[in-house]
């Protein structure tokens, strides 16, 4: 049965979004892409979208984690009572659990308690989701579309958490004028008969939700060859990205593209087009020598120092202050109600 509401407006139908509908639907092809992480001002589509995506999956599941969640709402828990007694483990589930199949949508991600978000990310990449307490453990699927939005004028995210997630979308305000028209015209037709809007965008809908299910069962027939591969290092290695996270995502993502576009093959063509949403939260500005050289050239030269290049006798470089690592310490859990 499908859990989202018959008034969800319309995947298909949503207006100046293509790079977020891109994303969304690559990885709804590929969840091991690793989630999709939306940044922009407030009233920008964010959640119409994670919504909208969730209807067009098999089972039509939208999960929202909410900011106050605990560890043990998000993974779930066991009871070491029942198992000590019956020997068996007793599991109750958590979202990670009631996401399985279709979208587990986190507001303000950038606001929840870190170690929380690693952990919802490593289970997005892997689709497992496994629970331990006192020597007995619990794994189940969990395989999920991971979407988290964020404004970042609320605070930003670690850059390894930013690493982690698979792409990334930075929305911003329309000074379009015909595109706000459109778009507000559209929200304006949804509001006035959501029945009749829907039914418009039906066909669209089922083709879309037709081409995902198709495309997911066609990823293991494709492969890469030699021309994929130099593009992704280059376009990597042109970004100076951290590791080689990077070089697999880009593969996952050309790989859904073309089965998403029922393409023969994954083409250099498929990689440009999915590049820019890998490596948004990851690209590194890096100066050549010559550009460092100019930036020292004009940077306002102090007398001492300059005295001091002249003769080095009894010049002493300034040696930086030991930094004191502060421990942050965990608030405890609220129990679940």
């Amino acid at each position: 049965m499908n859990d989202i509401t018959s008034l969800t407006f319309p995947f298909t139908a949503l207006v100046g979004q293509k790079s977020l509908q891109q994303a969304l639907l690559l990885a709804a092809v590929d969840p091991s892409i690793g989630g999709v992480l939306v940044s922009g001002p407030r009233g920008t589509a964010k959640s119409t979208a994670a919504r909208a995506l969730a209807e067009l999956l098999p089972e039509g599941t939208l999960v929202t984690l909410p900011l106050g969640a605990s560890e043990e709402q998000l993974i779930g828990t066991l009871d070491i009572q029942s198992a000590l007694r019956d020997g068996g483990v007793q599991f109750s589930p958590g979202l990670l659990a009631k996401a399985h199949l279709g979208v587990l949508y986190v507001d303000e991600v950038n606001l929840l308690p870190n170690p929380l978000v690693d952990q919802l990310l490593d289970v997005a990449a892997s689709g497992v989701n496994i629970v331990e307490r006192d020597g007995i453990s619990h794994r189940h699927d969990a395989r999920f579309v991971l979407i988290g939005t964020m404004n970042p004028e609320e605070g930003e995210l670690r850059p390894q958490l930013l690493d982690r997630f698979g792409l990334a979308v930075e929305m911003s305000n329309c000074f379009d004028a015909h595109a706000r028209q459109q778009i507000v015209k559209a929200r304006l037709a949804f509001d006035a008969d959501p029945k009749a809007f829907r039914a418009r965008h039906d066909a669209a809908q089922a083709t879309l939700s037709g081409q995902i299910h198709a495309a997911r069962a066609a990823l293991a027939s494709f492969d890469f060859d030699d021309a994929v591969h130099a593009r992704v290092s280059e376009l990597c290695i042109a970004a100076h990205v951290d590791g080689l996270r990077a070089d697999l995502v880009m593969l996952r993502a050309a790989r859904a593209l073309a089965a998403l576009e029922s393409a023969a093959a994954v083409t250099v063509d498929h990689v440009e087009r999915v590049a820019d949403t890998v490596l948004q939260h990851r690209r590194k500005q890096s100066q050549t020598p010559s550009e460092t050289q100019a930036a020292r050239d004009s940077t306002p030269r102090d007398a001492n120092a300059e005295k001091a290049e002249a003769s080095d006798e009894g010049y002493m470089p300034p040696e930086p202050a030991g930094i004191a690592k502060i421990k942050q310490v965990r608030p405890l859990a609220a129990k679940k109600a």
